[in-house]
Order: C-alpha cells, then sequence, then structure tokens
C-alpha cells in the first residue's frame, strides 16, 4: 500500500512543524548540492526559520558574487537596456544644448561690448535715444574721472621713486666728499710731518790740526773743534722747503 498524498497546509502542531522542517531542510539542501554537482550549475539557497535563523548552500565561493550576477541578471532586462540608453543619449543630448547655450551667451556679451564700445567712440548713436545718451555721457564722465586718478596714482609713485633715488645719490655724494676730506687731512699732515723732519740741528766739519811735536798723541784744545748751534734752515735745504710747500696746501688744523 502506497503512502497518502500530504495536504500542503500549515501544519498547526509546533513539535510536528520543527520536526518537519528539519528534515525537508536538509532534504533541500542535499538537493541542491547532488544538482550542482551532477549538472555543473551554480546553486545558491537561502533559507531563514519562522525564528528567523539563516540556512544558506551555495556551490561557489562566495555566496556575494553569485547574488549579484542574480541581481544584474534580474534588473537590467531588455527593456532595461533600452532605458538606459536613451537615458545616455538624453544626457547627451542635455550637455550638447548646456554647450551651445553657453556659446550663445558669449557671442551676445561680445556684441554687447561692441556696441557699447562703438558707442563711446561717438559711432551709431543717432539709434539712442535722449536717456541713452545722457546713461552715456554718464559713463563717459565716470571712465575719464577713473583714467585721471590712475594715471595720477602712476605720476605719484614715479615721483616717489625719483625722491628715494634722489636721497641714495645724496647720501653717496656725501661719503665720498667725506671720504675725500679725510684723504687730504692725513695727505696734509704727511706733508707736514716730512717738512719737520727737514728741520734739525748740524755740526760744523772739524778743521784737521797739525800734530805738535811728542807722539802725537795728546792735542791741544781747538774751539772749531767743538759743536756750534745754527739758527734756522741750512742754505742747501731752503729750495726743497719751498718746493714741498707750494705744492701744498694748508692743512686746516694749522692756526
Amino acid at each position: 500500500m502506497g503512502r497518502g498524498r500530504v495536504e500542503l497546509k500549515r501544519i498547526e502542531n509546533k513539535i510536528n512543524r520543527q520536526v518537519t522542517f528539519a528534515k525537508r531542510r536538509n532534504g533541500l539542501l542535499k538537493k541542491a548540492y547532488e544538482l550542482s554537482v551532477l549538472c555543473d550549475a551554480e546553486v545558491a539557497l537561502i533559507i531563514f526559520s519562522n525564528r528567523g535563523k539563516l540556512y544558506e548552500f551555495c556551490s561557489t565561493q562566495s555566496m556575494t558574487k553569485t547574488l549579484e550576477k542574480y541581481q544584474k541578471c534580474s534588473y537590467a532586462g531588455p527593456e532595461t537596456a533600452v532605458q538606459n540608453r536613451e537615458s545616455e543619449q538624453l544626457k547627451a543630448s542635455r550637455n550638447e544644448y548646456l554647450k551651445l547655450k553657453a556659446r550663445v551667451e558669449n557671442l551676445q556679451r561680445t556684441q554687447r561690448h561692441l556696441i557699447a564700445w562703438m558707442n563711446l567712440l561717438g559711432e551709431d548713436l543717432d539709434s539712442l535715444g535722449i536717456k541713452e545718451l545722457e546713461s552715456l555721457e554718464k559713463q563717459l564722465d565716470s571712465s575719464l574721472k577713473h583714467v585721471r586718478t590712475t594715471r595720477t596714482k602712476h605720476l605719484v609713485d614715479q615721483l616717489t621713486e625719483l625722491q628715494r633715488k634722489e636721497q641714495m645719490v645724496s647720501e653717496a655724494n656725501r661719503c665720498l666728499r667725506r671720504k675725500l676730506e679725510e684723504s687730504n687731512h692725513v695727505r696734509g699732515q704727511q706733508v707736514w710731518e716730512q717738512g719737520c723732519n727737514l728741520i734739525g740741528y748740524e755740526r760744523q766739519p772739524e778743521v784737521q790740526q797739525p800734530l805738535h811735536g811728542g807722539n802725537g798723541f795728546f792735542h791741544p784744545l781747538d774751539a772749531a773743534g767743538e759743536p756750534t748751534l745754527q739758527i734756522g734752515y741750512p742754505a742747501e735745504h731752503h729750495e726743497a722747503m719751498n718746493s714741498a710747500c707750494m705744492n701744498t696746501y694748508m692743512p686746516p688744523w694749522l692756526p
């Protein structure tokens, strides 16, 4: 007699329900393993009990890679691919539109600047009204004031720079003048010392006296052999002193 067909409904008995869950869970995991081995299939099985406990089986080493593969295959169907292409085309069209818009704005800005420049030059003024002409006149006055202010600032800067250079040159001249005065002072002092060295005492030459008898050991005293004091410069040094004094100037420290 064969086994009867089991009615598929929730088992009310808690113990029987847990026993049935354990048996069928193990059988399901076994079938998944057999399917992956026999058919060389990539199988992933996830089971949660009524208490929230997780039971899983994966024929590969990583359950995460299998789930990622599942998500790509499930959520990226043909319709999704078409939508992605349309989205990319829309994005490219929008970028092109933004580029063209920016280019048009630049051209318009350039045109406005060109018209304003021509108006400043006094050209194409017939199409302007009274208010526009008054506004243009105010702009010209403001521009003229700005130009004058900038020119004045540049002139003041140049004047300040020239004054600074003038002070530097004056300071250099003072230093050179001080060095020149010191050099002249030292030179005059040297000339004065040389002149003082020429002034001195000289001895008169001794007159050779003949020997007086005897063995010549004793000599009589002679006043001519004594030194004499001479007042003033010797005659042979007058010309040297005159030439030295004529070529120099009087030192400032002399009375």
